[in-house]
């Protein structure tokens, strides 16, 4: 059932995008549309819902600016112009979701104040709880999304869908700060917690607003089949106490199952259609491993001719790490190191935490144990995940346990 909090959350997005539409001053209508959130929480569970909701808010939240702009001097000839008008008694039926989305998402913003400013405007957090999930005081995200917010008014940009020349690159900027969300939230990069659970539910929730709006889009699709696919696993991804559990010793009967079929749905009927696209390629190979009863049988090939088609795409070394553990899995531990070798050369990831930690595993596999638990020690020092790190540290105290007098296996042996 549909609680008067959820009702509010999926409106605001609207009724703030309805008073932008209308007024053009971002700060000003989110305040507005707080106050008229904050009204109807107060009101509704009293006195019931309104016949018509959403119109009721941008009714409340259009009074608001009004007042707002009447205790302005500095705005004398803008009150002036509005001072008189009263609101439309018919608020047109359009869910400017999508539009708000673009404007958050626009490419002058840097991925840190897109993902601050979505979360708040779209998303509904209040400042205090980004802040607390990205571990930055309240007062430094709180000069953050108002710098978005200027930059965003002086960049001009109409409220409004943008150009179909200028709708591509807007929607890629819409789609890799939704990802950027989604992945924050099922990995924490900091902090005590090993995921974000609110986050990543927002991120598939936002994810299936734009799908709605644009069904046909295949990368659209791909992103949210790609979120349902990930966060299926996200129950069998920690212990009792928090603890991270890897995917090969996880207990996939507390998968979430009904997420896997409908990504998997979602993927398969959205491939044949093309173009193909990275977000389309990335829900493929999460799919294979969903879809595998048990670790022992993931479909590897599959997964390293996967990860080839999305090097080509990518030049993300993280792309190329994974590659590297699929081309591992399929060819042997050596092949695999090999690789590493040289994906160590790319300064964007030497050094990096998870280059240790493949290297690690790598070579644990490889039975160089000595090697692997001086690597695993090194990835556990570079990770600011507390998870990660305990994970990481129980692992090298495991294999220095149980590799003395352990024979490793010769590397150019395969």
């Amino acid at each position: 059932m549909t609680t008067v909090e959820d009702l509010l959350r999926d409106l605001a997005p609207q009724v703030l995008g309805a008073l932008l539409r209308r007024y053009d001053d971002f700060a000003a209508a989110e305040d507005a549309v707080q106050d008229a959130l904050v009204a109807a929480a107060e009101q509704w569970p009293a006195d019931g819902l309104p016949d018509y909701p959403r119109g009721w808010l941008i009714q409340v939240a259009s009074r608001r600016m009004l007042d707002h702009l009447r205790s302005e001097q500095a705005r004398r000839r803008r009150e002036d112009a509005v001072a008189n008008q009263e609101p439309p008694p018919e608020v047109p039926d359009q869910d400017d979701t999508l539009v708000l989305l673009f404007l958050c998402c626009h490419p002058a913003l840097k991925p840190a104040a897109a993902i601050a400013l979505t979360l708040r405007a779209v998303g509904g957090l209040t400042t205090t709880e980004i802040a607390n999930a990205f571990l930055i005081p309240e007062a430094t995200m709180a000069q953050r999304i108002s710098r978005a917010k200027l930059k965003v008014k002086d960049s001009g940009v109409p409220f409004g869908l943008p150009t179909p020349d200028e709708r591509a690159g807007r929607l890629a900027a819409v789609l890799h700060v939704l990802y950027l969300i989604f992945n924050e939230g099922y990995a924490s990069s900091t902090g005590p917690d090993l995921q974000r659970g609110d986050l990543a539910a927002e991120a598939i929730r936002l994810a299936r607003a734009v799908h709605a709006l644009l069904p046909d889009d295949g990368e659209v699709a791909g992103l949210l089949a790609l979120m349902l696919l990930t966060d299926a696993r996200r129950p069998a991804r920690t212990g009792p106490n928090g603890e991270l559990v890897p995917l090969t010793e996880q207990d996939r009967d507390r998968w979430d199952h009904a997420a896997i079929d409908e990504g998997v749905d979602l993927i398969t009927a959205t491939l044949p259609r093309g173009p193909l696209g990275p977000y389309q390629v990335q829900a493929a190979i999460n799919a294979v491993h969903d879809e595998a009863k048990t670790a022992d049988d993931t479909d590897w090939p599959q997964l390293l001719a996967l990860y080839g088609v999305l090097r080509g795409m990518s030049e993300n070394p993280m792309v190329a790490l994974n590659h590297a553990v699929a081309f591992a899995m399929v060819h042997g531990p050596a092949a695999g190191l090999d690789l590493l070798t040289t994906l160590a050369a790319d300064r964007r990831i030497a050094g990096h935490h998870r280059l240790h930690a493949v290297r690690a595993h790598l070579l644990e596999m490889a039975g160089e144990h000595a090697a692997a638990v001086e690597e695993y020690r090194a990835a556990a020092g570079r990770t600011t995940s507390l998870p990660e790190q305990h994970y990481l540290t129980i692992r090298a105290a495991q294999v220095a346990a149980r590799c003395a007098g352990a024979q490793p296996i010769m590397r150019d042996g395969g």
